[in-house]
């Protein structure tokens, strides 16, 4: 159970808040939300029995990985806005420890004097009272720089993977590649890890709730982790042809760049303490960050009965009701 907590994550580096107010103020319109969830839709050509969706390989040079100084500045300029007062904080626990410090040094010499002084005895007490007090301040305020040190470091190091899990490519269609983080504010992504069996088990557990989670803006990313194609089987009758066009609607997005998902995924399970075999599930909010995650298959009953839909009276207003962060 610990595993499946730690096996979480935000993505997405985000911009400044003048601009994520702009962005999120689009998104909010459903007509708006609309449109762009149509744009990302996919032309697929009926086959008689199945419709194999597998990672494709493809080289070029717009997926060159950030450089380490760009991702470093994108990650502090967001860590200073999702905490802006720890520089402050830290600023002071730094005064403080020098001046506690300070107050440490004059209150030894002063001591070492009446010691070597007998006429001086008497103040003896007192300044062993006031070196306690200034020992006792420097230990505090340096546990709490300590602490909100680590505690920057740890956020730092999050943030820098959360950006290499945004620059990621998906493939919408044959003449579409986009990165994950362009689908924030049209899109809540639910990405399975694991083998092909994997996949086709959870492709037929979504089934019952396929039309439930599109109402949610719910978009599935398939990677099969040990390189087979799943096939995945849509019932081409003209019955259920309103049904299979949602069904491929929900698993349109396949991973580009497999060799990038994949060292990334193997470096999350890892620093998770979770068995490189493992299957897991990613599951976004609708702004891009992470609401839950663990191994085994997602939770579809679960995500329809939480998460609220993306058109309608409401919409606007229950953009942030995707569940805490995690």
């Amino acid at each position: 159970m610990a595993s499946m907590a730690q096996f979480c994550y935000i993505i997405g580096p985000s911009n400044l808040r003048q601009k994520y107010s702009s962005f999120r103020f689009c998104f909010q319109n459903p007509v708006y939300r609309k449109n762009a969830l149509s744009n990302i839709s996919t032309r697929f050509h009926a086959k008689p029995s199945s419709v194999s969706v597998s990672p494709t390989i493809v080289c070029s040079a717009a997926n060159k990985p950030s450089s380490s100084s760009q991702v470093s500045s994108s990650a502090k300029i967001r860590s200073e806005v999702l905490s802006p007062f720890r520089s402050v904080r830290m600023f002071f626990y730094l005064a403080f420890i020098a001046s506690g410090s300070l107050g440490g040094l004059i209150a030894t010499t002063q001591l070492i004097a009446s010691l070597t002084n007998p006429a001086r005895s008497s103040e003896v007490p007192d300044i062993l009272t006031g070196l306690g007090i200034d020992i006792g301040a420097v230990s505090i305020f340096a546990f709490l720089y300590f602490r909100e040190n680590t505690a920057k470091n740890a956020q730092l190091a999050r943030l820098s993977r959360e950006e290499s899990l945004s620059n990621l490519k998906l493939r919408v269609n044959q003449n579409k590649i986009i990165s994950v983080s362009s689908l924030r504010g049209i899109a809540r992504l639910v990405i399975c890890f694991g083998p092909a069996s994997f996949i086709l088990e959870s492709f037929k557990l979504s089934e019952p709730f396929t039309e439930s989670l599109l109402e949610r803006g719910v978009l599935v990313v398939p990677f099969a982790t040990d390189g087979n194609s799943p096939s995945l089987d849509f019932d081409e009758s003209e019955d259920m042809k309103e049904i299979t066009e949602k069904r491929k609607r929900l698993w349109q997005l396949a991973p580009v760049y497999v060799s990038e998902w994949t060292e990334w995924l193997d470096e999350q399970k890892k620093l998770a303490g979770i068995s490189p075999e493992s299957p897991v599930y990613l599951s976004l909010r609708l702004d891009g960050r992470v609401r839950g995650s663990g191994v085994g298959y997602p939770p579809w009953n679960a995500l329809v009965a939480q998460l609220p839909p993306v058109k309608g009276l409401w919409s606007g207003l229950l953009d942030g009701m995707d569940g805490r962060v995690l």
